[in-house]
């Protein structure tokens, strides 16, 4: 978006590029989240940030913290969506394969990035503690590559419109950043439609308040035991700032039970109709 500025991988410089590559290797996702984006697009920022919470995210202490935060998140009740239903809707057994693959991307990026930068913020604030000996895991699966993300700019202004709709349904977006989740969804126009129907019960303003708020504070406790060893202080640190506290406090604990709630609504697999 122009009014948030991030860099996209295609046009990343070889420098930035290493390190989105190097993010990738390490989280064992096929994206680079918003908010490395946007680290990127701060002189220095990225290559401070990065190796700062590199070693917890590369930990065996990550994927147990990650977990426990997935099985903490109470979701609204959900009306179940069948095959047959995504099937009419216009999803192939394929795009439902791309789809589950997606969104299996941005909960693992969602959860690892919010406890690691929780940790980071954390510390930065003054939080005391020792930093634990992370012990490293092992490397996860190479995910596989996923195309690139869509630009709000170069969408039709209808779709664009309505993606813009669905990212202010949360309230650390009205700022005008639009998850990247939501860009996504530009592949399969229709579930920009769909959303609001199936996830109606979890964009009730006080259930996305109050789950937000409990994701948040899991996500806390988790960083509290995983605070890291900071780098040499970064000038540019002020204008790390904002978007640090805006992500950790606001739109990832938002977007997470997002993510987990439409992968319950997916079905198990293709050729069963259960949902």
């Amino acid at each position: 978006m122009t009014d948030f500025p991030q860099i996209q991988p295609i046009d990343a410089s070889p420098e930035i590029a290493k390190v989105f590559t190097d993010i990738r290797f390490v989280s064992g996702l096929a994206v680079v989240n918003l908010i490395w984006r946007h680290f990127a697009a701060l002189p220095g920022v990225i290559d401070w940030a990065w190796p700062a919470v590199r070693p917890i995210i590369a930990s065996q202490q990550m994927i147990a913290a990650r977990q426990r935060l997935m099985e903490s998140i109470d979701l609204p009740l959900l009306e179940p969506v069948t095959l047959d239903a995504w099937r009419t809707i216009g999803l192939s057994d394929t795009d439902l394969a791309d789809f589950r693959e997606l969104i299996t991307n941005y909960v693992r990026g969602n959860c690892t990035n919010l406890i690691a930068l929780t940790a980071l913020r954390l510390r930065l604030e003054g939080a005391e503690g020792s930093s634990p000996v992370f012990i490293q895991a092992d490397p996860p699966p190479i995910a596989a590559s996923l195309p690139p993300l869509p630009r709000i700019d170069y969408l039709e202004p209808e779709l664009a419109h309505a993606i813009k709709a669905l990212a202010k349904r949360h309230e650390g977006a009205q700022s005008g950043i639009v998850p990247s989740l939501y860009l996504e969804l530009a592949r399969w126009p229709i579930l920009i439609k769909y959303f609001p129907l199936w996830l109606a019960p979890l964009y009730a303003p006080l259930t996305i308040q109050a789950t937000r708020e409990a994701t948040y504070h899991v996500a806390q406790t988790e960083a509290m035991a995983m605070l890291p060893t900071l780098p040499t202080s970064l000038d540019n640190m002020q204008a790390m700032r904002p978007a640090l506290d805006q992500f950790t406090r606001l739109i990832i604990p938002d977007l997470i039970p997002v993510c987990l709630a439409v992968q319950r609504l997916l079905p198990d697999k293709v050729g069963n109709s259960d949902a």
